[in-house]
């Protein structure tokens, strides 16, 4: 994930999720389209993880992809960045 935001220009501050989805606070320049960067976060990450664990990606598959088509997206600059990093973090891990 880090690596996909540096190349995208911008910077993983925060990563954490749950069994059936993640949280991740990302800071990015604004002349990035965000459908883009998240297109492009779920598909190297699910290369990688199909490349890495092979045998237990069927049980996590969204039908024949292993991410939602879906994503939410919100932005947070008016909000403490404590605040969000705090929520994140108590978040369960995935896996």
């Amino acid at each position: 994930m880090r690596d996909v935001c540096t190349d995208f220009g911008a910077e993983l501050r925060e990563f954490n999720g749950e069994r059936d989805h993640v949280h991740l606070l990302v800071h990015y320049p604004p002349k990035v389209a965000i459908s883009r960067l998240v297109g492009s976060l779920k598909g190297v990450s699910a290369r990688r993880l199909r490349q890495e664990f092979p045998g237990h990606i069927r049980e996590y598959l969204w039908g024949e992809h292993f991410w939602s088509p879906s994503y939410f997206a919100a932005s947070c600059g008016g909000s403490p960045l404590a605040v969000i990093k705090e929520y994140i973090e108590n978040q369960k891990c995935p896996g």
